[in-house]
């Protein structure tokens, strides 16, 4: 039960990085140029799927698509991460803090999904080629982003309703730069045992699912890629992988760090740290990694310079 005495939070403070002037400025600067690199690579890479006929495959309807949650992942974080760099307006309301959570927990959940989804789309186009077109239809490539965004908006609801459904009553000073949950839980003068319960359980289920179909997706990738004789062949059924290889190491790296743990009451500095990089630099690397590896990207980017001389 709550103390009659304590007074409910209707609002939070976000701390952010530091408090030292100088530090804020360089701060705002650097995450100023990350969100502005952001924007300009992820939808100048919509733009160059979209306008050139020769990217209209499955493979880059899944890149475009994570390309524009890419642009709303940042935007539903970088507002926050800037205001609290320039050490003003730091304080955000309850709902607020709510809503941002509910909007970044179906981001990254969602950016799970699409990766699982492109997963399995390089299991198609390597293992069974000839069926590629008939399996990986627009309608059911259209299905399966939509079931992502669907499963994502499931997990966040879930989430935001147990760690919003707390009682907040003493500090309102959250020790990070946006309403994240673990921070956000550690405020609660209620029990929070079945609330850990469930966010665990909730991002295990995440991290697991979409883990279990990129690992079974690519046992079947590299039986096949072995089978092809010429070393010219496995390098280029390699190479179309490659990409999306990484792109999985660096999100489920520092996200299976940051969530697949109970005690959300320690590691307060390095979560901070591994937070910019999954919500603020993995947005902007992602572009360069599916362009800058690309070959077709790259020369998709030359034929759209030539046609504006």
């Amino acid at each position: 039960m709550i103390d009659r005495n304590h007074t409910a939070i209707t609002e939070f403070i976000l701390l952010g990085f530091t408090d030292n002037p100088k530090l804020q400025i360089f701060l705002f600067v650097v995450f100023l140029m990350i969100y502005l690199l952001t924007m300009l690579g992820n939808l100048t890479l919509i733009v160059l799927i979209r306008t050139d006929s020769q990217l209209h495959t499955p493979m880059y309807f899944f890149i475009s698509n994570l390309a524009l949650l890419d642009v709303g992942y940042s935007t539903i974080i970088a507002p926050s991460t800037l205001m609290t760099s320039a050490g003003e307006l730091k304080a955000i309301s309850l709902a607020g803090c709510a809503i941002q959570f509910f909007l970044f927990c179906i981001a990254v959940s969602c950016e799970c999904y699409l990766l699982a989804v492109m997963a399995y789309d390089r299991f198609t186009a390597i293992c069974n080629p000839l069926l590629y077109t008939v399996i990986m239809s627009r309608q059911f490539c259209v299905m399966l982003v939509v079931g992502s965004y669907f499963v994502s908006c499931l997990n966040s609801t879930i989430q935001t309703i147990f760690i919003f459904r707390l009682s907040f009553c003493d500090s309102n000073i959250i020790d990070h730069f946006f309403c994240d949950g673990p921070p956000v839980m550690t405020l609660s003068c209620s029990s929070t045992y079945i609330t850990d319960i469930v966010h665990f359980t909730c991002c295990a289920m995440v991290v697991t699912s979409t883990l279990l179909i990129i690992f079974v997706s690519y046992i079947y990738i590299i039986v096949a890629i072995l089978k092809i004789k010429s070393a010219m062949g496995r390098h280029k059924a390699f190479s179309t992988c490659a990409s999306h290889l990484m792109a999985i190491t660096l999100l489920y790296g520092t996200g299976s760090f940051m969530y697949l743990r109970t005690n959300s009451k320690s590691y307060v500095d390095q979560d901070k740290i591994i937070s910019v990089f999954y919500t603020l630099a993995i947005p902007m690397l992602n572009p360069m990694i599916y362009s800058l590896r690309n070959k077709e990207v790259k020369e998709a980017f030359r034929r759209t310079i030539k046609r504006n001389q």
